[in-house]
């Protein structure tokens, strides 16, 4: 049963990396997290302006560090002293040179679906930074944008409660579709090719069970 299970799992992958690639996306897939990171560093030079979308992904990877050096321009959003400062620094970061992100959900059609609270990372994603880095995990693959809004509407309520934020999701575990101001999906967009006026978007799957 398990290497039914494997063999499953590599068939929706390399299905996803071929739609993904047809659709004009840069992929890479990787076994670990290391090995992302690593990736990930290599597609950007040092001196370089960098944007970051909230992700437990990237998180895990440990990423923040590395931006916060002198090696980079990282505009700072996480550790601003107040909410204007912070929308501040959102809106000057869609002048970046790479923004790197992760998603909610990934079609085996190659699109991409995600959710926001702010829009900063569904604009940023669409318009702006110069580059997209976009990191996941393989399991956020989904067969088709219906099961991409399922999962979407999952991953929500658990963002609500990493984020501490008071919405009845965070309580309940499921949406409520509420009107309260810290309600976290305003804002949903769908990438379905990466072709962009400038840039390109990169895809750096990794093939481990992380992230929601």
């Amino acid at each position: 049963m398990k290497e039914i299970k494997e063999l499953y799992l590599k068939r929706k992958i390399d299905k996803t990396i071929e739609s993904l690639k047809k659709n004009n996306f840069e992929v890479v897939l990787t076994e670990t997290l290391k090995e992302a990171r690593k990736e990930l560093f290599n597609f950007i030079p040092e001196g370089s302006s960098i944007s970051m979308g909230g992700s437990v992904t990237l998180n895990m990877m440990e990423t923040l560090n590395d931006f916060r050096t002198d090696k980079y321009m990282f505009f700072e959003r996480f550790n601003q002293p107040d909410w204007p400062l912070t929308v501040k620094v959102m809106r000057e970061s869609l002048l970046s040179d790479f923004l790197v992100t992760g998603t909610n959900a990934i079609t085996e059609n190659g699109e991409f679906m995600q959710i926001d609270s702010g829009g900063n990372r569904t604009a940023g994603m669409a318009y702006g930074p110069k580059n997209v880095i976009i990191i996941s995990s393989v399991k956020k693959i989904v067969k088709d944008l219906n099961e991409a809004y399922e999962r979407m509407y999952y991953a929500a309520p658990l963002n609500s409660k990493r984020l501490n934020h008071r919405t009845p999701c965070n309580y309940s575990g499921k949406c409520e579709d509420c009107g309260t101001n810290m309600r976290m999906c305003n804002f949903v967009s769908i990438i379905k090719n990466g072709k962009r006026p400038f840039g390109k978007v990169k895809v750096i799957l990794i093939n481990e069970n992380i992230g929601y």
